[in-house]
């Protein structure tokens, strides 16, 4: 579209000093038309618009986020949460892509009549982007194809309980059958790598003492886990993808599969590099999760993981529940749902870290948006580049607050992080050039390899 003096003319221009693009943060005006980013120029060229919008002096545009570890929980346990208030809580953190998980929903998303139940219920409350994983759970083998070809960005799976009786783990032999499967139409398959065994030898976690919980999830049965998904992806040549990494133990080996050209890849959540379990106080239920956090000195070693790139990405691994759930009164670690909600906090809780260790924020925006893009096949989300969509959060990286669970969108106002002080605001988000209210849901159901 040209204007009247015939210069070419956008639906939306952003201008400012501070813009993250593919080559740094620089000052750039960029052009939106149809969703898209379609020009991109230097501050000062006076692009037109329907809308101009101009960041102040201390505010950075960033690509929006791409969370692809969240559990939305809808169909079926609504009550702890659901597409509008999971997708309200993104976009006020800066996140205009999620991908749900395929558990704690009912019917979990393990054949397609489910997947289409779940993508029934999601389509008129999206207030961001979402997109699907399936599930590999006994006895659903010949489901796989036809959920990657559904749609859904691959598979997960358990090697132990996965808290839910309707979503089964599978034993490692399993695990190889379904990652054969999946190496024949080149899908991924992401692990919940916890060892049953290693954990049913190990303590009873029970009380409110925090350590004790702790002992009851050690850090071999994450690694023993680990060594089997790294041989069966070696075996079977297929992807492979491990959740929310907690223990630092297993960096070593992961490198050594990397190296050795193991398709693995590997995520963090900002729990486990922001939180440690000396800080965890006697009955705080709200810091349970599983893998667990675990102490001071593996923290540190998983941020160096990162900065290595032995770490791939950081995501939320967001797993909400109702308070009564939480068994906050009796503080109950055996009892408590196990899950951190933190949707809406990621972005300030990592560069808050970050920024402390020097780390700048080019690198933690590729952490947490460019990254996980790649990773999911999202080949037009995660970057502020020509081509791509328009998905954009304006961050305040100096500005701070406090976490007040009453502003948090997410349907259950409890987190560990109440009261903490963070750094960095989101103080708008655009998804495809539109700027997310919370009231107007806008946003697109996503199918692996869609081009809109």
């Amino acid at each position: 579209m040209r204007a009247v003096d015939g210069s070419e003319r956008y639906d939306l221009v952003i201008r400012g000093a501070r813009v993250l693009t593919t080559s740094g943060i620089r000052p750039r005006e960029v052009g939106v038309r149809d969703g898209v980013v379609v020009a991109l120029q230097p501050l000062g060229n006076g692009l037109e618009g329907d809308e101009i919008v101009e960041l102040a002096d201390d505010e950075t545009l960033i690509p929006g986020l791409v969370d692809t570890h969240v559990h939305v929980n809808e169909p079926g346990r609504t009550e702890w949460e659901g597409f509008a208030s999971a997708t309200r809580a993104a976009a006020a953190g800066g996140v205009t892509t999620i991908v749900d998980m395929p558990l704690n929903s009912i019917p979990p998303t393990i054949d397609v009549a489910a997947l289409e139940v779940k993508r029934d219920v999601a389509c008129d409350q999206a207030h961001v982007d979402i997109g699907f994983w399936g599930g590999a759970v006994p006895g659903n083998t010949g489901e796989l194809r036809a959920l990657h070809d559904d749609g859904v960005f691959g598979f997960k799976c358990f090697l132990l309980h996965s808290g839910v009786d309707e979503f089964p783990p599978l034993d490692a032999d399993e695990m190889e059958t379904d990652m054969r499967e999946l190496a024949s139409f080149d899908s991924v398959m992401l692990v919940h790598a916890e060892d049953s065994r290693a954990i049913d030898r190990a303590p009873s976690p029970e009380g409110d003492d925090y350590g004790k919980f702790l002992a009851s999830r050690p850090r071999g049965a994450e690694n023993i886990a680990i060594a089997e998904v790294i041989e069966r992806a070696r075996w079977t040549g297929a992807r492979a993808h491990v959740l929310h990494l907690s223990s630092s133990d297993a960096l070593a080996m992961i490198r050594s599969a990397k190296r050795d050209g193991v398709h693995l890849t590997v995520e963090t959540c900002p729990h486990y590099l922001t939180l440690t379990a000396e800080e965890i106080p006697v009955g705080g239920t709200q810091y349970k999760c599983c893998p667990p956090i675990r102490e001071a000195g593996n923290r540190e070693l998983l941020w160096q993981g990162l900065e290595d790139g032995t770490i791939d990405f950081i995501v939320s691994d967001h797993s909400p529940s109702t308070l009564d759930l939480k068994d906050l009164d009796n503080g109950d670690f055996a009892v408590a749902w196990g899950g951190v909600s933190s949707l809406q906090l990621g972005l300030s809780l990592i560069w808050t870290e970050a920024r402390h260790r020097g780390i700048d924020l080019e690198t933690v925006v590729s952490w947490m948006s460019d990254r996980p893009a790649r990773f999911a096949g999202l080949t037009r989300k995660g970057r502020i580049s020509l081509g791509f969509d328009a998905d954009f959060s304006v961050f305040a990286a100096d500005d701070a607050y406090l976490v007040d669970v009453t502003k948090l969108h997410h349907k259950n106002p409890i987190t560990p992080y109440a009261g903490r002080a963070l750094a960095g605001v989101v103080r708008r988000t655009y998804l495809r050039g539109q700027l997310v209210d919370g009231r107007t849901p806008q946003g697109r159901l996503l199918r692996r390899g869609m081009v809109d």
